[in-house]
């Protein structure tokens, strides 16, 4: 074969062009992909073989599946066969050359594989179940809408034969708006501008398990998705003229299926104020009173087309003075990440004041919002009482990706609208199973766990001498032993994590000494009164992860 490509390259350029047939081209090289395959007495393995047309000089030719157009043989039909497809039947034991042969420009040309058949037998005509799925190639990128590319779903069984699926799958695209994909077929077409994910979804016959591949796509022009509208949260406040500030969020509505995104500090918004006199509005959506009166915000939000998508919110100001403000709102821990589907992650919202208490526990009292609410819905129903179950802040996993988690607090101590926001990450990377590692987030991942994680954070101020401790399930002292307070070596650290079965009930405990104590987060019930010397205790009941926050001054 000529030098000008390696068996390889010609497969894996061939698998990203559509697939064409061969009968009225002449074809100049030829390969068979994989080169090598082993199989069992009545396995099947499936060839794949590709050529390369244009007749060499300085034109890059077309690569093609030329599969059903070349004349396959096997050297030994004792020990398999072989159809016109490409697939070979293991017969017996033993090893024979598979060659692909087709009339080229250049005359005969051929191209040749291995295939090695074991004595054990699975039963004639049928494949061990399918392990793991490749989408064949791994990215692919097309220049404008209209354009498409061929995709191959390539399976490998328990035992390591290669099977072509790729008419056997369910294909899907995770942006209609940017590429469709045929259904059985594999062949993506671009939409509109943007990055697309293809997947490849395979069931094992008779009820078994779904294995899945993924690939990416890019459409590099075209017109990109477009915002329908777009929103401003809150829809009014009122500031003082003493340089109070208040924030405004936007949240801009995608066309294709209502999904709203956070754009307030998006380069595509434009904030102003119709009278700046009254107050200005930055760039981030960040109000300042300057005198009494009124005006509105207004937020214009610039699609990639040039079109404009508006809205605006009322601003009131006062000469009344700024009352003590809540100093600033923190998400706590910064970032969750799950690896299963429907896995869930709790976010604590804490808050800092100038005035005693000046760490307080926010989490049913904030608004929660999520940038992908279809995909990471985040519950925002905490009604400020401590009880066992409360689920505010807590984010479930419908979907791969990230998502960024909202928390607004009005001041508590205003009569007007003003609020502190605070944002965190949210992560189900979608990482497919091996024979070797356990992957996280692709489909069928949701399998109920039989362990929940509970995470101990310290949100106050106290970083010296402050200490958390929990016995294990089963009563081992110990096992959760948190902060600069714990003596010993292996104690310590500012975060504490352990696991628990879920059901579990546990027992969180602040002996006395360690540290001012100020109080628990509202999702662990506190067990005797709140005593700033301690000791303090409160329970947590585990029915999936949990994340407990302890105020120490």
């Amino acid at each position: 074969m000529p030098d000008r490509l390696s068996v390889r390259a010609l497969f894996f350029i061939a698998l990203a062009m559509p697939f064409v047939g061969c009968n009225n081209l002449q074809v100049d090289e030829i390969a068979i992909s994989p080169t090598s395959q082993s199989i069992s007495v009545g396995q099947t393995a499936q060839f794949i073989a590709v050529g390369l047309t244009g007749h060499g000089g300085n034109h890059p030719g077309t690569v093609s599946n030329i599969t059903d157009q070349v004349a396959w043989t096997s050297s030994a039909p004792a020990v398999a066969t072989i159809d016109a497809q490409g697939v070979a039947t293991g017969v017996s034991a033993g090893t024979t050359t598979i060659t692909a042969t087709i009339n080229g420009y250049t005359g005969l040309l051929g191209a040749t594989a291995t295939l090695t058949i074991t004595s054990s037998s699975t039963g004639v005509g049928t494949v061990s179940g399918i392990a793991s799925l490749a989408v064949i190639p791994g990215s692919q990128a097309v220049q404008s809408p209209g354009a498409t590319a061929q995709f191959i779903a390539i399976g490998t069984s328990t035992t390591g034969v290669t099977v072509d699926l790729t008419n056997q799958v369910a294909w899907g695209s995770t942006s209609a708006q940017i590429a469709t994909i045929g259904a059985t077929s594999g062949l993506a077409t671009a939409v509109g501008q943007g990055n697309d994910t293809i997947t490849a979804l395979y069931t094992n016959p008779g009820g078994g398990s779904t294995v899945t591949g993924t690939a990416a796509f890019t459409v590099t022009s075209g017109v990109s998705e477009q915002f329908t509208a777009v929103t401003i949260i809150p829809n009014s406040q009122s500031l003082s003229a003493s340089d109070q500030t208040g924030q405004f969020i936007a949240l801009g509505t995608l066309g294709s299926n209502g999904t709203e995104e956070d754009v307030t500090d998006s380069p595509q918004i434009t904030w102003s104020s119709a009278i700046p006199s009254i107050a200005t509005v930055s760039a981030t959506g960040l109000a300042t009173g300057v005198s009494a009166g009124s005006t509105s915000v207004t937020a214009e939000l610039r699609n990639p087309d040039g079109s404009i998508v508006s809205t605006q919110a009322n601003l009131s100001i006062t000469n009344t003075p700024a009352p003590e403000p809540l100093l600033s709102l923190t998400i706590i821990p910064a970032s969750i990440t799950v690896n299963n589907l429907q896995d869930t992650g709790q976010f604590l919202a804490i808050g800092t004041f100038s005035q005693p208490p000046t760490t307080r526990d926010l989490t049913n009292s904030v608004t929660w919002l999520t940038s992908a609410p279809n995909v990471f819905p985040v519950n925002s129903n905490g009604t400020g009482i401590p009880n066992p179950g409360i689920d505010a802040g807590v984010v479930t996993a419908y979907g791969t990706g990230s998502a960024t988690i909202i928390a607004e607090e009005l001041n508590p101590t205003l009569t007007n609208n003003s609020i502190q926001t605070a944002t965190a990450t949210f992560n189900c990377p979608l990482i497919l199973p091996t024979p070797t590692t356990a992957g996280s987030c692709y489909p069928g991942s949701q399998t109920n766990g039989l362990l929940a994680t509970l995470t101990v954070y310290n949100e106050g101020l106290n970083t010296t001498d402050w200490l958390v401790t929990a016995p294990s399930a089963t009563g081992t002292p110990d096992v959760i032993h948190c902060g600069p307070g714990s003596p010993g070596a292996g104690y310590g650290g500012s975060v504490c994590v352990s696991s628990y079965p879920v059901g579990s009930a546990v027992i969180l405990t602040a002996p006395a000494g360690a540290g001012a104590f100020g109080g628990w987060s509202v999702n662990c019930t506190t067990l005797v009164a709140i005593s700033a010397a301690g000791p303090n205790s409160c329970e947590v009941f585990l029915t999936t992860n949990d994340t407990v926050g302890a105020v120490f001054n």
